[in-house]
């Protein structure tokens, strides 16, 4: 698919080491990637963009833009799940071709990451886009003998990967406490089908008819692919062998990460693995965390609308490290405005003594290296902009390259 249009970004030099927290071993590491690669998984569209997804994407594009600043090449993949439940049942209450009801909701997505000045992935990539190589893995996997089939009592099928398949399945430290089954059925899992061989083992295909994987007839979702294994696919496909970072939403650690990252070691024959998990943490409002089932959005688009200038939201995001959960006020999104105008006040500033400039931005970079720090980021340009001395373009190249605000506007 056609992604959106990126603002030539600059590079800043020799950086501090870059050390993020992985989410699945619980603690922060130095990113050693020399052939840097992310997979972040993208949206199902049918209730784009909301400040849910917008602070997702802006933790993974503070660390493409790290990357990039460095001299870095980073490869960057993401999904569109265009074949989805939730997209035909939202189709069908409306009363909209879904169809119609994806394209538009895509549409939204690439306008409002362009406006946040979001770096786009290298491919971005929708399931409908993919439907002959999944079919063909998931053949495959049918041939190697570690998948079964569930009848849906209307002639067709489901298919299911084995667990056992997988002996390292969960494994990680975050796990270890955790009641798999319960967080698998809260995430639309169904451990209590009858007839499984695991109360884990994943879905793969859906309403396989005999030999016929896309039969005809039936409403919209009667046959679809799995979830977690379109999400495998890209990043093998996109990404090869060695993936640096997964990213997402916290609560896609378990079960769409872990069972995504099960087909990468058991799906397509040599293993894949990923070194980091990144997840960002959940944004709520009033009171209940943002979700399309409690339709509680605030969308990127809405407070564009109503006069907010999109730097001004970018920013109100990064005021919110990528692990914390908050919730979303308006006057979060004042001070943010308020920040804005105080920084682009100090870029005009052009005092003929002094190196604060340059000594800020390094201090913008150690920030950002340490676990993606926005926030004291931040705190650093409004000291400066506060007392701004010295040359003013360190802090404009650095803030513009790292954290995507152009003071010069």
């Amino acid at each position: 698919m056609e992604t959106w249009a990126c603002q030539d970004l600059e590079q800043l030099g020799e950086l501090p080491p870059l050390r993020l927290f992985d989410s699945a071993q619980q603690t922060v590491r130095e990113v050693d990637a020399a052939h840097p690669t992310l997979y972040t998984c993208g949206i199902t569209p049918y209730d784009a963009t909301h400040l849910g997804h917008a602070f997702t994407y802006l933790m993974a594009d503070t660390l493409l833009r790290y990357w990039l600043a460095a001299g870095k090449a980073p490869v960057y993949a993401q999904n569109v799940t265009d074949i989805d439940d939730p997209l035909f049942e939202r189709a069908a209450a409306t009363g909209v071709d879904w169809r119609q009801l994806a394209d538009s909701q895509i549409a939204l997505f690439r306008s409002d990451m362009a406006a946040l000045g979001v770096v786009p992935p290298s491919r971005w990539i929708a399931v409908s886009e993919i439907l002959d190589p999944l079919e063909e893995t998931v053949r495959a996997l049918e041939a190697r003998h570690i998948t079964y089939r569930l009848p849906n009592g209307d002639g067709s099928e489901d298919i299911y990967l084995d667990l056992t398949a997988d002996p390292n399945f969960a494994q990680a430290p975050v796990f270890a406490q955790s009641n798999l089954a319960a967080l698998f059925d809260e995430h639309g899992g169904d451990s209590t089908r009858p007839g499984k061989h695991h109360p884990l083992d994943q879905q793969l295909w859906k309403g396989v008819r005999g030999d016929n994987f896309r039969p005809d007839g039936g409403a919209p979702g009667a046959w679809r692919p799995g979830w977690h294994i379109e999400c495998a696919y890209i990043a093998r496909r996109v990404l090869g062998r060695d993936i640096a970072v997964q990213a997402g939403g916290r609560d896609l650690l378990f079960p769409h990460h872990e069972m995504s990252e099960s087909l990468l070691r058991t799906a397509f024959g040599a293993p894949a693995t990923v070194t980091f998990h990144m997840h960002a943490g959940m944004v709520a409002y009033r009171g209940e965390k943002m979700s399309k089932s409690l339709g509680n959005l605030v969308r990127v688009s809405e407070l564009m609308k109503a006069g907010h200038d999109a730097q001004a939201v970018r920013l109100m995001i990064l005021a919110h490290h990528y692990r914390d959960d908050w919730e979303y006020t308006d006057e979060d999104m004042r001070r943010a405005e308020q920040r804005l105008a105080a920084w682009r006040h100090a870029a005009g500033h052009d005092a003929s003594t002094g190196d604060g400039g340059s000594i800020s931005a390094r201090s913008v970079a150690a920030a950002i290296a340490a676990d993606l720090d926005t926030p004291r980021a931040l705190a650093v340009v409004d000291r400066w902009a506060a007392a701004p001395s010295g040359y003013p373009m360190p802090v404009v190249l650095t803030v513009r390259a790292l954290l995507g605000i152009d003071l010069l506007r």
